[in-house]
């Protein structure tokens, strides 16, 4: 492997790998350096390019914790989390449709009951939400597991902010025997991705903007089905065609309805206007099962 060249490298380094003991990797390896080597080829990269994207991924890197995934971020906007998640979840017509899970989840939010206030202390404007899980064959899933997780009024995920001590807008639920679900929260604002760092960095030099649509976010799950990661989005509002992170799907938008004051749907009287949100699920048969009617 002496004196390689522009010429002769890639076949070189593909030789390397030849013998790498899990097929799946060597596959994944053997197409990654014969497509990036071509990039580099393709536009004539340049050695302070090169470093620059070094640099540019080694900040991405720094800019990663426990509350921040500057990597997600990076793959959100550059269109390769939906690439993904469009690849893995193709479904049969009339299950709700998946999107990108985005870099604001968290493992072990709270258990509330259905009814409660998951919002927990959030800044927003009241909204109740409610809706049925269902299989594709129309079947209720009862007690299936419900995550929500959705930003403040001011575009802010709980754990944005330093020194919170409980987590806010967002919880698990489970529906109940009939599928049904309900639980109150916040009103879904737009609001735009991190941008002080290096993700943010690329969007202002491709003169994209960081905003995402109002939304809220789902992860449902019950035994013998497909888990379902989806948003559901406001009806009507700003972004909903120049997503920063290429998310809308026209069937999850749905309307968040104005009230006045009054009694809510929990039989709760309310002294401020509050919203209303109603959107079923229809999850996807798990590969192997038999449950549902309709394919």
């Amino acid at each position: 492997m002496q004196n390689l060249n522009e010429d002769t490298i890639t076949q070189a380094v593909i030789a390397q790998i030849a013998d790498t003991p899990d097929p799946r990797l060597k596959r994944i390896l053997t197409s990654l350096v014969q497509h990036l080597h071509g990039f580099a080829r393709e536009v004539a990269l340049s050695e302070d390019e090169w470093l620059a994207a070094i640099q540019f991924l080694t900040r991405t890197g720094h800019m990663c914790n426990d509350k921040r995934q500057e990597f997600i971020l990076l793959s959100d906007t550059l269109g390769l989390s939906t690439l993904t998640m469009a690849m893995n979840n193709r479904k049969p017509p009339g299950c709700t449709e998946s999107t990108v899970f985005g870099p604001f989840h968290v493992e072990n939010a709270p258990v509330f009951a259905l009814g409660a206030d998951v919002a927990n202390g959030a800044k927003g404007e009241p909204c109740f939400v409610s809706g049925v899980i269902r299989g594709i064959g129309g079947e209720p899933l009862p007690h299936a597991r419900i995550e929500v997780w959705q930003a403040d009024e001011d575009g802010y995920y709980d754990v944005q902010y330093a020194g919170l001590d409980q987590h806010q807008g967002r919880g698990v639920l489970f529906a109940d025997q009939d599928g049904r679900y309900h639980f109150r929260s916040i009103v879904a604002e737009p609001y735009p991705i991190p941008h002080d760092g290096p993700v943010g960095d690329m969007l202002r030099a491709t003169a994209r903007h960081p905003w995402r649509p109002a939304h809220l976010h789902f992860m449902i799950k019950r035994e013998g089905y497909q888990t379902l990661i989806t948003h559901v989005f406001r009806g009507g509002g700003t972004y909903l065609d120049s997503d920063a992170v290429f998310g809308v799907r026209s069937t999850l938008i749905a309307d968040w309805v104005r009230h006045e004051p009054g009694q809510a749907p929990d039989g709760t009287r309310m002294e401020i206007p509050f919203y209303t949100l109603e959107y079923d699920f229809v999850l996807n048969p798990a590969a192997g099962s038999s449950r549902g009617g309709r394919a």
